[in-house]
């Protein structure tokens, strides 16, 4: 595996194609969309996908070819942000449906392809988990996920080189949607029984684990708002599925962290999860290195395994925001001060390709 060659300002589309078809499959509908021989989404399937889950390598002719399709000269030569890329290569030339479908309170349906997170600065800890801030910023925005996204892209509270909110943040490995999906069984937080209420704002009560979302059943609902400093809260009542039994079990509902784009100075990199070993994690860099001058030379792709990047995510939450940062590798620090955007599937999705996925790494 050496992945994807990088040339003439590519990088950030290089990390985006690696993150999204190196060994995942959330985004296969792309490589099944009905199209002509010589169509981009044949061009995508056939010079890149292909060939990178097959012999690991996709040359920077076969990524400029694919550029020339995309409908812009710029997206040739220019910069870009991979968010940009992604809404023009899902929306405008592929044409697949928004991959995340929301609901508010109001019953108003919203669509998108990735999601923002907006926090509060003082809503969070310093070193705050992707899993936090994104309960936090869906709560707060009054939203709920209408089902599970086959894949899910999550971008940081920061915009570009300039502008970081958090120095670093810690991918979760594991996000819980259980709580962020609208008319689905929940559990109080209080007693564990089936909840009927949702009060967003207990969310940053300092008594009650501040940042937590807060759901409760009905007689615990009634209880926590009897004290003084909650009376005034105007908890809503939660949509269920019909025919709910009072003590149905609550599934838990997660996804899988499978890929993390990063950006230091203007270039993207990205780590990404594969196969059946948790511990499996590689970085790769597009331009990693350079054979020759800036008129005849090429760009050097690398992709590295990185299995201390596993091993320092799967410790507990209490031993992540303890962790001495300073003692960690140069690799976990630049995934937790570089992340940009974080990629999750749905658990059954990464099963699926976990097991289909067999990456040999050379360096």
């Amino acid at each position: 595996m050496r992945g994807i060659q990088g040339h003439f300002n590519s990088c950030y589309l290089d990390a985006t194609l690696f993150s999204l078809f190196t060994s995942s499959s959330a985004c296969d509908g792309v490589n099944t969309s009905a199209d002509s021989e010589e169509g981009i989404s044949h061009i995508l399937r056939r010079d890149i996908v292909n060939p990178l889950r097959r012999s690991g390598f996709v040359p920077a002719e076969s990524v400029m070819n694919f550029r020339k399709q995309l409908g812009c000269k710029s997206f040739t030569t220019d910069e870009k942000d991979p968010e940009e890329f992604i809404a023009i290569l899902l929306k405008d030339v592929l044409h697949l449906d928004p991959l995340l479908k929301f609901r508010s309170h109001g019953e108003l349906s919203q669509d998108a392809y990735t999601h923002q997170i907006i926090v509060e600065k003082n809503q969070v800890g310093v070193l705050p988990s992707v899993q936090q801030l994104l309960e936090i910023s869906l709560v707060s925005s009054d939203l709920k996920f209408e089902e599970i996204p086959s894949c899910l892209i999550v971008q940081m509270p920061r915009f570009g080189k300039k502008f970081k909110m958090f120095s670093k943040i810690i991918p979760s490995t594991e996000l819980d949607i259980t709580d962020l999906l609208h008319c689905s069984s929940r559990q109080c937080f209080l007693c564990g029984r089936l909840a009927n209420y949702e009060c967003a704002q207990c969310l940053m009560d300092q008594k009650l684990q501040p940042g937590r979302i807060k759901q409760y059943c009905s007689p615990c609902n009634t209880q926590i708002h009897i004290h003084p400093s909650r009376e005034k809260h105007t908890p809503h009542k939660l949509k269920l599925p019909d025919h709910l039994p009072a003590d149905a079990h609550v599934q838990r509902k997660t996804m899988q962290l499978f890929a993390v784009l990063c950006i230091n100075t203007s270039h993207y990199v990205s780590f990404v999860k594969y196969g059946t070993d948790p511990r499996s994690w590689i970085f790769f860099d597009s331009m990693a290195d350079r054979y020759g001058d800036d008129n005849d030379g090429y760009n050097i792709p690398v992709t590295r395994a990185c299995p201390e990047v596993a091993d320092f995510l799967s410790q507990s939450e209490e031993e992540l925001t303890t962790a001495n940062l300073c003692q960690c590798t140069d690799l976990v620090q630049r995934l937790l001060g570089d992340a940009y955007m974080c990629l999750y599937q749905n658990t059954e999705s990464a099963l699926a390709s976990s097991m289909s996925t067999d990456v040999s790494i050379t360096t």
